[in-house]
């Protein structure tokens, strides 16, 4: 596993979402958006899944995945490989759900904030109306690519 820097770690739990890819049955990459709840600085991803889906069968078939984030605002960003296994959601531990829950509470108030100044945005909260995860995906990661480009680095 590729060890994270502070830095890696301070900029993964900033991001409200990151977009996870992993292999389709067909070759061709699927992408699906996930919250992180938890980053380790021994090389450990965990990401929170709501449905039960494509991302699911792809990794029962085929672990590897990449998980990229981007911070427009800075410029920066990050796209790191490696392998992923599901956990059921009954093994998925209390802290990580309520973590969880506090990012949403917390995307669901800056939707609010900045409704009430008048941005415009979707108009309703969609993250109100998400289910509960259905698994844990824990992903290994193996190598870290730096998506800024040289020269702004």
């Amino acid at each position: 596993m590729k060890r994270l820097s502070p830095e890696h770690i301070r900029f993964l739990n900033r991001q409200p979402y990151v977009i996870l890819s992993t292999i389709g049955e067909d070759g061709i990459p699927h992408s699906a958006c996930k919250g992180i709840v938890r980053v380790r600085r021994e090389g450990e991803l965990y990401l929170l899944d709501l449905y039960r889906g494509a991302t699911c069968r792809n990794l029962a078939r085929d672990p590897r995945m990449s998980v990229t984030v981007v911070d427009e605002h800075s410029f920066r960003g990050y796209c790191m490989k490696g392998r992923g296994r599901a956990a059921a959601a009954a093994d998925i531990p209390p802290g990580l759900i309520r973590s969880w829950e506090r990012k949403l509470s917390g995307r669901i108030t800056r939707r609010i904030i900045q409704s009430v100044r008048g941005e415009k945005g979707h108009p309703r909260h969609p993250e109100a109306l998400l289910p509960q995860p259905k698994y844990l995906i824990v992903m290994d990661i193996a190598e870290i690519i730096d998506l800024a480009p040289g020269h702004i680095r």
